[in-house]
């Protein structure tokens, strides 16, 4: 008994701290993961869409310029071939003469010609003739041309500004998790908040573990992902984020935790990664925030201050406390032993309480005297009588 309350002191001495194991996930959400030796790089490009919003910014406005000075380019130098292959430049001063696009006096008017055209610009200085068909079809084309290509790079901007990633910025993860009693149970817990007035619909919350393991077989599997339940089965999962949360959960039979004690913990060697998805309420876009949690950073018997109060109509909440914590008395053995130890505890109260009862039943029964009959027996302490033995032969 004393060991099981000694268990309970939050004061144990901690060991000393290892050095860092290396991120799988950054506490901000990036994934400390590159892709090396792709050989397949044709891939990017049957994606182009995609690979152009992943670009950096600097490489997208890179791309977005070439993309219509290229163009502006490639049709203006067929614009001067034409006018070159026609002899108009050779005509410029001859008035009987005809020109493919009136005014197209050399190079840089064919390229300032080229612009006017896909822009719908129309300065009217520079226009194009009806005796020079190869240049209506060159319009056609140049028109149609331009127009996929406003519609690719503004789309590709488009997407890439209302990309939901800097919303994820404020969405904050309280930077330990903890691990406490809670009704009775020992349980993980994390902490995540909304710092926008506008919410996250259908917000939903994930954990994995992340550690490396062997099979039976003798195979080394690196980064091993284990589901940790956050209320899957209850739907406590499913978040109303209008305030900060408590994200629990509990080490029971099914938890990868159920045998690790403090100790155990604090020698192991694994990441715990959250992940926050919901739909951001100003544009409907899916959102995710992610972060992670190392061995360092779960503090055993620890529990979260209070960020909510209530005013005067309305509730108020500060972020100043949202990553403190206090220690709170928590048993420093594994979640299996103490479920163990609650069960030997159960079966002695379930045990010594029809004991006591008897004993003081038996008291009673010898104060009357000793003139009790046996089939007063189903009257002890509320219990049915013995089963009656069967009469000999």
């Amino acid at each position: 008994m004393a060991q099981e309350n000694a268990a309970f002191s939050p004061g144990s001495e901690e060991p000393p701290r290892r050095r860092g194991r290396q991120r799988y996930v950054e506490k901000d959400g990036r994934c400390n993961v590159q892709q090396g030796n792709v050989r397949e790089t044709y891939r990017y490009l049957t994606d182009l869409f995609t690979t152009l919003v992943d670009l950096q910014w600097r490489l997208s406005l890179l791309f977005f310029v070439l993309a219509y000075a290229l163009t502006w380019l490639f049709f203006g130098a067929i614009w001067w071939l034409i006018a070159y292959g026609r002899g108009d430049l050779e005509h410029l001063e001859d008035t009987a003469w005809t020109p493919c696009v009136n005014n197209l006096n050399g190079f840089v008017a064919a390229f300032l010609f080229s612009i006017e055209t896909e822009t719908t610009i129309g300065y009217g200085h520079r226009v194009i003739t009806d005796q020079c068909p190869e240049g209506i079809v060159l319009l056609l084309l140049q028109a149609i041309l331009g127009s996929m290509v406003n519609a690719f790079m503004v789309g590709c901007m488009f997407v890439k500004i209302s990309q939901p990633n800097k919303r994820a910025a404020t969405l904050v993860f309280s930077s330990h998790a903890v691990v406490s009693l809670r009704d009775g149970r020992l349980c993980l817990m994390f902490r995540v908040g909304d710092l926008r007035s506008s919410h996250i619909v259908e917000a939903s919350i994930r954990a994995k573990l992340i550690r490396s393991r062997q099979t039976l077989e003798g195979e080394f599997i690196p980064l091993h992902q284990t589901d940790l339940s956050v209320g899957f089965d209850t739907g406590d999962d499913r978040l109303f984020l209008v305030s900060p949360l408590v994200i629990s959960h509990e080490i029971d039979a099914a938890s990868p935790f159920w045998e690790a004690s403090r100790r155990a913990l604090e020698r192991d060697d694994f990441e715990i990664v959250v992940i926050l998805e919901g739909m951001v309420e100003a544009t409907g876009m899916t959102c995710q925030a992610r972060s992670s949690y190392l061995v360092d950073e779960v503090l055993w018997g620890h529990r979260f201050t209070s960020v909510l109060t209530l005013e005067d109509g309305f509730y108020e909440v500060d972020y100043a406390s949202f990553h403190e914590t206090f220690e709170v008395p928590t048993p420093s053995c594994s979640a299996r032993e103490l479920a163990e130890a609650a069960a030997r505890l159960d079966a002695h109260l379930y045990w010594s309480i029809p004991s006591r009862l008897d004993e003081k039943v038996e008291e009673e029964g010898a104060g009357e005297g000793a003139g009790g009959e046996a089939g007063d027996d189903k009257e002890q302490n509320g219990c049915l009588p013995p089963p009656e033995t069967e009469s000999k032969v």
